[in-house]
């Protein structure tokens, strides 16, 4: 008789309670954590949200005015580096997942890449950022288009592509994971039907897939739309009333926007309905982007299902 078998009934559900108590208060603390932090958030910044604030731009040494600028280059930085990190992520864990033989070392290489990218400081990313994007191929850029200084400084392109590399071990683990939840079953009956490789990971795979990659996309989106490290060095102004103009031009920020009021502003006073607001704003706008992100996996669920 086993050790399972000979406890009593009583042992088993106290035990099977313990757990379950201990579950859901990690679960219960999470989400107080959550809802404590948006409430700050939301007590300290509703006051001031205003179809002006959220559509003009900042005045008086930030202590007045809006943030529009500022929603305006943390919307497109995010979209552009979710665009250039998604296909690039899903390309290497495709590799990893479907084509590198079994006890690769180049696979086994790239994997040891991923798990150190993914440990590395934020602000590394941004010296990372300045001196490869910028100093590197940007200043090279300007020498061969005769430019005398448009890429080779700071801006919106390198700031988007700094962020694409640190989100990047996220895409390409979520990925990875969701390719190995599609069933071996079926990309054997592919095959056994006549499909090529190409065919099954294009008809059957990645549409099993698909859900956990959006779920890749997601968790990209939530940690690059908050980061200010890696934008500090690579795009981001302090006070830039006008929009950027273009991919080399800089940009306002929310997450710069609240560091700099909560650090630099002269009237700390005037400033904190702002800094809350703006938090606010930044909190409503990564919901969002992450709430079309998950609609888009819930739709493709369905369709897989």
């Amino acid at each position: 008789m086993t050790v399972a078998a000979r406890r009593s009934p009583g042992v088993r559900r106290a035990t099977t309670g313990l757990f379950t108590g201990l579950t859901g208060l990690a679960v219960g603390l999470l989400v107080a954590i959550l809802l404590l932090i948006v409430g700050d958030a939301v007590l300290g910044g509703w006051t001031r949200l205003s179809w002006k604030f959220l559509t003009s731009a900042p005045e008086d040494g930030m202590t007045a005015g809006g943030i529009f600028p500022a929603i305006w280059g943390t919307a497109v930085l995010t979209l552009l580096m979710t665009v250039a990190v998604m296909p690039v992520g899903v390309i290497t864990a495709i590799y990893l997942s479907e084509y590198a033989p079994p006890g690769s070392r180049l696979a086994a290489l790239v994997r040891t890449a991923v798990q150190n990218l993914a440990g590395v400081p934020s602000v590394v990313f941004g010296l990372f950022g300045l001196g490869f994007f910028v100093r590197f191929v940007g200043e090279r850029m300007d020498r061969a288009m005769g430019d005398e200084l448009k890429w080779g400084q700071p801006g919106l392109l390198w700031a988007s592509l700094t962020l694409a590399v640190l989100t990047l071990p996220v895409v390409i683990v979520a990925t990875e994971e969701a390719l190995r939840t599609v069933a071996e079953d079926l990309r054997t009956a592919s095959l056994a039907l006549g499909a090529t490789k190409s065919q099954t990971l294009a008809r059957v795979v990645l549409p099993g897939a698909l859900p956990g990659i959006l779920t890749g996309a997601i968790l990209a989106v939530s940690r690059g739309a908050g980061e200010v490290a890696p934008i500090l060095l690579t795009g981001a102004a302090y006070y830039l009333p006008d929009l950027p103009k273009s991919l080399s031009s800089q940009f306002m920020h929310l997450g710069y926007h609240t560091y700099v009021m909560a650090t630099q502003s002269p009237d700390v006073d005037a400033t904190r309905p702002l800094l809350y607001a703006t938090v606010l704003v930044l909190l409503a706008l990564t919901f969002s982007l992450n709430l079309v992100a998950i609609l888009i996996r819930s739709r493709s669920r369905r369709r897989v299902a």
